[in-house]
């Protein structure tokens, strides 16, 4: 089953199995959350601006939720905070959550789960989509997280060298390909040196391109030409996601074919992206509330990888880069933008 009609095979079991259960007088669910004296507070800190809509991280979390039978002001309050970029405000923001009561902090983005580490080691941390929280040092490994955060990791092995991959395999005259990663992000390194193993076997080079501030943009970008890079590929960090629009316009200026790291590059004209389901990690965030609403203990709930993959195409690019995307790359993709 795909992934919509798995949900809606169990939605429809739950609705059948409502008889049996009406005669208890409750759900199982509000067993627990209806019998508390008062809704459980949660946080949800983030280090990105808000999005809103279909592409949104908490819409998501919100459905997650849902799908667990809370309703957010009846059995289940979350104090969202956004940080809008703004670093460091996090270690603000996450004191503020704290100081709320909170019963666990949701977190989106590994700043935004280390800031949260720093201000508290009892409250329960979930991470939504954490890059990568061994090498962060946020739990001591993913099957035995040992403190109090957990959660789920938008990092698989396969990532950074199947990026490269699909791309060669959509351009394969490409031969030096510009990485473009930010040194402030601890787990930037170690995709930058896994996408330099993965050339070296796909018989390309790879021209690292590291930053720390949107002010290094140009530098990089005038380095990239000099070197006479033909592809890009754009490493996750909030430097760069915040970059979006710069990155993408500069790989069209220069007619390179790019890989970029999610989906909402390619609709805001990048040729391709591979990553992390997304919304899937932040929907599946939820069941770690559950849990530990519940009585469960972060270091006692393995960190999950992700499930699902997007892949993502932007023909209208594609044309206009003169590329014509091989059959077997498109049977891959799970998007395909006309």
């Amino acid at each position: 089953m795909d992934r919509w009609s798995r949900r809606q095979f169990v939605q429809g079991v739950g609705i059948a199995g409502l008889g049996v259960l009406a005669g208890c007088g409750r759900l199982p669910w509000q067993a627990h959350v209806e019998s508390a004296s008062k809704p459980a507070r949660v946080g949800y800190l983030s280090n990105f601006p808000p999005i809103e809509g279909a592409s949104s991280g908490t819409d998501a979390f919100r459905e997650g939720l849902r799908e667990l039978g809370y309703v957010e002001g009846h059995n289940i309050l979350v104090e969202y905070r956004s940080a809008g970029g703004q670093a460091d405000r996090l270690a603000d923001l996450a004191a503020e959550l704290l100081g709320l009561g909170v019963a666990a902090v949701v977190t989106n983005g590994t700043l935004a789960t280390q800031a949260t580490k720093r201000a508290t080691d009892t409250v329960p941390i979930i991470m939504a989509a954490s890059a990568d929280p061994v090498g962060a040092g946020l739990v001591a490994s993913l099957a035995r997280p040992g403190g109090n955060v957990t959660g789920l990791t938008q990092i698989s092995p396969q990532l950074s060298g199947k990026r490269l991959q699909l791309l060669t395999e959509t351009a394969p005259s490409v031969s030096r390909v510009a990485v473009l990663w930010n040194e402030g992000q601890p787990t930037n390194a170690r995709e930058w040196a896994e996408i330099d193993h993965a050339a070296q076997a796909l018989g390309v080079e790879a021209r690292s391109l590291s930053i720390h501030s949107p002010g290094d943009l140009d530098v990089a970008f005038n380095t990239a030409s000099q070197e006479r890079a033909d592809g890009l590929i754009a490493v996750t960090s909030t430097l760069i996601i915040q970059s979006r629009d710069r990155i993408v316009d500069f790989a069209a200026r220069n007619r390179w074919p790019a890989m970029f790291p999610v989906r909402d590059w390619v609709t805001s004209g990048g040729l391709m992206a591979y990553g992390a389901n997304q919304l899937d990690l932040y929907r599946r965030a939820a069941t770690y509330v559950d849990k530990i609403l519940k009585g469960a203990r972060p270091a006692d709930l393995p960190v999950e990888q992700p499930r699902e993959f997007d892949f993502a195409i932007n023909l209208k690019t594609a044309q206009t880069l003169g590329l014509t995307i091989p059959q077997h790359v498109l049977l891959q993709a799970t998007e395909v933008i006309q």
